[in-house]
């Protein structure tokens, strides 16, 4: 186990993972758009600014001729979302404990275990990059030494030449893989690692446990993430201001439904 800073760290032992029906992942987005109505302006201010950076960023790629790399990029949204909704988790946690909402408490949140939360950031980076990573390497492969062409030109070539097929078809693929690993290891150890004395290598086993113990809900889940975050960058980005904190606020119901303090 990795050290924590002061105090004992919980083990997996310490916690039990649920059961829960197939369709409880709409439960979650139910009990997520709860939050989002009751505290509009921080939820959606927060969205706001995760869509204005998303925004920034997709212009400050098409400005150095780099727009077909947005492409690539959107996938990163979904593999390091979680890092950025603390906040979003934090309304969350307060409303359901009858605490004050609060801009100050959303921008402070006093995490317990935040070096592990660090360690988290970095495991999640480093699936980012080995997606960029394969993503530059596929377009290699599939399109030999050709320079990355404009995004009016790169499109049709993925759908209407053999060569752009295999590099969709492939890097989906490949795609899907990585955004499952990401999936499987941080759909509750984010909200876990904010609240709970654990280091990140126990998040990480529970939230694995939690998709092998659930495989339908889970993957249910998954689908519902993947859909909601695909129409709000789909929707010129501007979409992830609803998106991001409803997705944010049903990831927090979806920890606290499924990962319970075991008994003593």
């Amino acid at each position: 186990m990795v050290a924590i800073g002061r105090g004992e760290a919980e083990t997996a032992s310490n916690y039990v993972v649920n059961s829960v029906v197939f369709d409880e992942p709409w439960n979650w987005l139910a009990a997520g758009w709860r939050d989002l109505v009751a505290t509009p302006g921080l939820s959606l201010g927060y969205g706001a600014v995760f869509a204005a950076v998303s925004i920034a960023l997709v212009d400050g790629l098409t400005f150095v001729g780099l727009q077909s790399v947005v492409l690539a990029l959107a996938g990163g949204f979904l593999i390091l979302g979680p890092l950025f909704a603390v906040g979003l988790y934090e309304i969350s946690r307060r409303r359901a404990a009858g605490e004050p909402v609060t801009i100050s408490s959303v921008l402070r949140v006093k995490t317990q275990s935040p070096l592990q939360l660090v360690y988290m950031g970095f495991v999640l980076l480093f699936i980012f990059s080995a997606w960029l990573r394969f993503a530059f390497l596929l377009f290699a492969v599939f399109f030999g030494d050709a320079v990355l062409p404009p995004a009016e030109r790169f499109v049709p070539e993925l759908l209407f030449t053999s060569h752009g097929l295999g590099l969709l078809i492939t890097g989906t693929m490949v795609g899907a893989g990585l955004a499952l690993l990401a999936y499987a290891v941080s759909v509750v150890s984010i909200p876990m690692l904010m609240t709970e004395r654990v280091d990140f290598i126990t998040a990480i086993f529970l939230s694995i446990q939690t998709v092998v113990k659930n495989p339908v809900p889970m993957m249910l889940w998954a689908a519902l993430i993947a859909g909601i975050m695909a129409c709000g960058i789909a929707l010129a980005f501007v979409g992830l201001v609803v998106a991001f904190p409803l997705v944010g606020h049903a990831t927090w119901h979806a920890y606290r439904d499924l990962v319970h303090v075991s008994p003593e």
